[in-house]
């Protein structure tokens, strides 16, 4: 030990929800008592988008990926015996972020909490929902303005919070470089500090305070020494924008304040123990710095790959914390790269890329101009497409999966359907039969009221968070909330950007893809028609479209027609647009756990509607078990995230479609 006095370790936090708030409650009270930190809210796609569990596009998807709180009578349960004015809570919530930051206020009141105490954070950042998650609800602006209306909010009323989550974590997940990531949160924030500052709802002399609470959420992967040089990049960007953009004198207030959560896009499904150490590495990115340190860490399992991770695999990534903190004498010393030349090379080169990129998206209009002409969607799935490709070509080596492939029995994965955890599938009834309960002993009267209120709000000028917050305390539902402001804003969908996205992988002379568009050609030939048809469907409400738009890309350049109308589709939609666009295939790419549900029903409306010889294919995170059952049922193939060769699932794709027409197997090896 040093005489220097050792450093705060970083807030602790796993990320975790599921079943129901009661079953989520017991979850976070048994970490707290494990030592960790902080609160790291997941909400199910429901409570994400704005349903409530009894909505056609909930079926499947109730307490899969998070908790579902469709009331206030939820939130009670979900933080029962968890003192929420001595707690730090994270919540990652965006398109209905006000609506559960008023619940949690309401039920933090019940418990005798001063709201001006409340410390935690609300993730609220709409536009990498447009770009890579998928959970967005309205259109760009009235999703600024409801933005703008909780910053405000807050900074007068929960001052403590953090209103918005600048979150960059989502950007790489769907390909982002480093030079993307930085560009495209730090053109977010101007957007949203922007819109603050004109709202007039801020005094200029407060605006400092505004700055103060803006924080962000990273991504750390592997190159861990390019992820240490990307934050330090993040905090002098961060620093010289609102110096010179806002005019913020104080340095405290211009600091650089960011959670992370490491890479689950690098985590295997193959040899799954190795993800272990990749997320070790991911760490010690975001912590070895000091002057680049996290405030704020929370680490996947090693078993995301696979499934839903059991309390024993969330614990693990807990202690890895806690080792690195408690173990170590990293917190012993002063930053370990100041002085670096080859650290401050690096750095300057992002930096100076990345403000090249924000002005380019500054002279389109800014971060919301940028999302809606579609621009900053298609770079992402060109980027991502790239990395795919050197993935697929030994470029980029993952040990595993296209290097050091052979492996001894894995004792972890031995019995794969204990590795992981599963939801009950009686769950989703016994939510829905509480929600009615709930609907039915409330004051109609005051729910009534308090919904009219809250249009009102919307439809004019006022800030729309009072409105909310009475809404929360008369007993409204979530997706009553989110279909009120519907009917004054309006849904929207966002560009899917496959049709704008660029060659990745070029059909040279003997290359795997080359033979696969000569099968595509001959068979469409063998069929009588001039190019074969997919149609790539997102059932259910996973917004999370990598792994669907990458497909489509690659199956666009193999010389399919692609039909791919983005997310959030009903069963019966895919199939109805599959009868319309006369497809040969159907791949539906599910990774929120709902294919035992939406997949069959899929199958079934094909066959009542005339056409069961339609080979059907899924793919996403699906369980051996659960594969089997959809094989059972029907489903031609599944794939999963072991699969990562996307030319050769074309290619298997275009066998598919031979066998259902009764087509004799072609001699080209693809």
């Amino acid at each position: 030990m040093t005489e220097r006095q050792k450093d705060r370790p970083w807030l602790m936090r796993t990320y975790a929800g599921h079943s129901t708030a009661e079953a989520s409650n017991e979850l976070y009270r048994r970490n707290l008592a494990k030592g960790q930190t902080g609160l790291s809210v997941a909400f199910d796609l429901p409570t994400q988008t704005g349903y409530d569990p009894d909505h056609i596009l909930a079926r499947g998807e109730v307490g899969r990926v998070g908790v579902p709180v469709s009331h206030l009578g939820d939130m009670r349960r979900l933080f029962q015996d968890i003192p929420l004015e001595q707690m730090n809570t994270s919540m990652t919530i965006n398109a209905t972020a006000m609506w559960l930051l008023a619940l949690y206020q309401v039920v933090a009141e019940e418990q005798g909490a001063d709201p001006g105490k409340l410390q935690g954070t609300t993730q609220n950042d709409i536009v990498k929902e447009y770009l890579s998650r998928g959970t967005h609800v309205f259109p760009p602006v009235p999703s600024l303005r409801l933005t703008t209306d909780m910053i405000t909010y807050t900074v007068n009323r929960i001052p403590k919070w953090n209103p918005i989550n600048i979150c960059s974590y989502h950007l790489q997940e769907a390909g982002a470089t480093p030079v993307q990531e930085i560009a495209y949160a730090m053109s977010t924030a101007i957007a949203v500090l922007d819109a603050v500052r004109d709202s007039g709802q801020v005094p200029e002399e407060k605006f400092g305070d505004v700055v103060a609470r803006i924080s962000f959420f990273v991504n750390a992967g592997v190159r861990f020494i390019e992820e240490m040089c990307k934050m330090r990049a993040f905090g002098r960007i961060w620093d010289r924008v609102t110096r010179e953009r806002y005019g913020v004198t104080d340095a405290k207030q211009r600091r650089f304040r960011y959670g992370v959560q490491v890479n689950s896009l690098g985590l295997t499904e193959a040899q799954p123990e190795n993800n272990v150490q990749r997320i070790v590495l991911e760490m010690l990115a975001v912590t070895l710095s000091k002057d680049a340190r996290a405030r704020a860490v929370q680490l996947p399992a090693w078993n995301e790959a696979l499934g839903l991770p059991r309390p024993w695999d969330q614990q693990w990534s807990l202690r890895i914390q806690q080792v690195l903190a408690h173990e170590s004498d990293l917190l012993e010393y002063e930053d370990i790269f100041a002085g670096s030349h080859v650290i401050e090379a690096k750095v300057d080169s992002l930096v100076e890329e990345s403000l090249a990129e924000i002005d380019r998206i500054q002279q389109m209009g800014g971060a919301m101009a940028a999302v809606e002409s579609g621009y900053l969607k298609s770079e992402l799935v060109s980027s991502h497409a790239a990395r795919r490709a050197r993935i697929e070509g030994g470029e980029e080596k993952i040990v595993g999966v296209n290097i050091y492939e052979t492996t001894e029995p894995n004792p972890l994965t031995s019995d794969l359907d204990g590795a992981i955890m599963t939801v009950d599938p009686a769950n989703e009834a016994r939510v829905v039969a509480a929600l009615h309960e709930w609907r039915d002993n409330r004051d109609e009267a005051r729910a009534t009221e308090a919904l009219a209120a809250l249009k009102k709000a919307a439809a004019g000028t006022e800030n729309m968070m009072e409105a909310t917050v009475e809404c929360a305390r008369a007993g409204v539902t979530t997706g009553e909330w989110s279909w009120a402001l519907r009917d004054v804003f309006g849904e929207f969908r966002a560009p899917t950007g496959v049709s704008s996205a660029p060659v990745a992988v070029t059909a040279e002379p003997g290359s795997t893809l080359a033979l696969v568009r000569e099968k595509v050609t001959r068979t469409a030939a063998d069929l009588g028609v001039g190019r074969l048809r997919l149609l790539v469907g997102k059932p259910g409400l996973d917004g999370h479209s990598n792994g669907a738009e990458q497909i489509a890309v690659r199956a666009r350049d193999a010389g399919f027609e692609v039909v791919y109308q983005g997310i959030r589709l009903t069963p019966e939609q895919i199939t109805d647009a599959a009868l319309a666009e006369d497809v040969h295939c159907v791949g539906l790419s599910i990774l929120s756990g709902s294919h035992a549900e939406l997949v069959p029903d899929v199958l079934h409306r094909l066959r009542e509607a005339g056409a069961p010889d339609i080979p059907v294919i899924a793919g996403g995170i699906i369980p051996p078990a659960d594969a089997t059952a959809l094989i059972e049922a029907g489903v031609a193939a599944v794939f999963t995230p072991k699969d990562f060769g996307i030319t050769e699932i074309i290619g298997r794709i275009v066998d598919e479609i031979r066998k259902a027409n009764k087509l004799d197997p072609l001699e080209v090896s693809a």
